[in-house]
């Protein structure tokens, strides 16, 4: 049973999101990855699954489909 790590609810959907992972130092998009989401805050979960297939593919085992620039804020 799925309970929020963030504020304990237990409701929750399931959908696909886009999530910008550190990698190497290097940030990196992965989009269209399953997750659970908690419907209270929002706090999103990966599948162990789901976790190693986005460590095997942004470690080399896929190719990028395309490239982005992004826009970096510090926070202070």
């Amino acid at each position: 049973m799925f309970r929020c790590h963030v504020c304990g609810k237990a409701e929750y959907r399931q959908e696909c999101v886009n999530e910008v992972f550190d990698i190497d130092g290097k940030p990196v998009r992965v989009e269209n990855v399953p997750a659970t989401v908690c419907s209270h805050c929002g706090e999103l979960a990966f599948s162990r699954e789901t976790t190693e297939k986005v460590r095997r593919m942004v470690h080399g085992e896929a190719t990028p489909v395309k490239s982005i620039q992004m826009d970096v804020f510090a926070f202070s």
